[in-house]
């Protein structure tokens, strides 16, 4: 029996939600208006601005990339392929011995498997991966959403600049916890 109230509370709200959809004036002006009280967006002819740090589409900043395959490790879906190669540089110091340094020659990331959980971009430590509100990249054939590294530098162009912290919130400082 505990089935029945829960039930009938759910159709009130449901019945509730469609009245002052339908009826935005109440039952005073009972004009159906169903125009004025809806909150859809007529996509295709009107566009709503996503928020600020949307999950959109990922972007790459190449600079910072050093195929270290932490996001490739960690990525459940696994749409992320990387290929690189190690060349020699110059060494820090005069005189020291010349090092090896990772060239990325590939990096791509396949949107048609992607579920944007977001775990690429956290654990990348030296900040290559980004989230661009952007959400406006879909294709007419599903080879054309796996996007190579030209493609997601594009996308750094509309990665909003990084918002301070609210005023009065605290940042956690990291504590060594005593031996």
């Amino acid at each position: 029996m505990g089935l029945v109230p829960g039930l009938v509370k759910g159709l009130g709200v449901t019945g509730r939600t469609l009245l002052q959809t339908v009826f935005p004036g109440g039952f005073k002006k009972p004009i159906p208006a169903p125009i004025r009280g809806a909150q859809t967006v007529q996509y295709p002819h009107e566009k709503d601005i996503p928020a600020p740090r949307a999950r959109g589409v990922i972007a790459l900043h190449e600079g910072n990339c050093t195929s270290c395959m932490l996001c490739v490790r960690e990525c459940p879906d696994w749409c992320i392929y990387i290929e690189a190669h190690k060349e020699k540089a110059p060494p820090r110091r005069a005189g020291g011995k010349p090092r090896k340094k990772n060239k990325l020659d590939r990096f791509d990331i396949d949107f048609a498997l992607c579920m944007f959980c977001g775990i690429c971009v956290e654990v990348c430590p030296f900040e290559a991966l980004f989230w661009s509100p952007e959400y406006e990249y879909s294709e007419p054939r599903i080879a054309d959403l796996l996007h190579d590294k030209s493609r997601l530098h594009e996308w750094m162009a509309t990665v909003p600049e990084f918002e301070d912290h609210e005023t009065g919130s605290v940042v956690k400082q990291k504590t060594v916890p005593p031996l």
